[in-house]
């Protein structure tokens, strides 16, 4: 048996087997708000987490987000993997659902990379360093746009290239459904 300690947060009613299934509401394995902190883990101890359609909801304040993302450090492992999945924030899944408070984008996220932040710094470039100023270290491994039904077919049909496609999700909305991105937490070895 594994002794691994995967969360599930935010899991609603989309229990996995082999996580601790957490929520405020419904029947989770574990009943957690997770806008209050401390959350109920110890440091270090998370070896991987699933924030699937979660963190869009979670934050309203700048200090509420800031407070998740030290907390999801804190209980993280060094190389816990962080797997998110949002509604791409140009998609009318986001727009029309008013209990998404806060746009997740991958450009977004590596403001909590310290190796970005210190190449930022080195180029006196503007963007936040987040990590720095949180002492919080997320990677950003991988990014996966998922498309919308009809770009989709067109882009399966070869219709539409790669390159096309790129244009096409700076210029339109509701080309991208959902990303899915996946985050690898950095520390010195515990």
């Amino acid at each position: 048996m594994s002794n691994e300690l995967k969360l599930n947060l935010g899991c609603g009613q989309h229990l996995l087997p082999g996580y601790v299934n957490v929520d405020k509401f419904g029947q989770p394995d574990e009943f957690c708000d997770l806008e209050v902190f401390p959350w109920p883990w110890e440091d270090n101890k998370v070896d991987e987490v699933i924030l699937h359609h979660v963190l869009e909801h979670l934050g309203e304040t700048t200090k509420v987000f800031f407070g998740i993302m030290k907390e999801l450090y804190r209980v993280c492992k060094h190389n816990a993997t962080i797997y998110i999945t949002v509604p791409h924030p140009r998609h009318d899944d986001f727009l029309n659902d008013p209990t998404h408070v806060r746009a997740i984008t991958s450009d977004m996220l590596s403001l909590f990379s310290q190796k970005n932040n210190r190449e930022w710094e080195q180029l006196k470039g503007s963007n936040s360093p987040l990590g720095l100023y949180l002492n919080v270290d997320f990677e950003l491994v991988h990014t996966r746009y998922v498309l919308d039904e009809l770009w989709s077919a067109q882009f399966d049909a070869g219709e539409i290239g790669n390159e096309e496609i790129g244009q096409i999700i700076r210029q339109f909305n509701n080309v991208v459904k959902q990303m899915e991105i996946e985050l690898m937490v950095v520390k010195d070895s515990h």
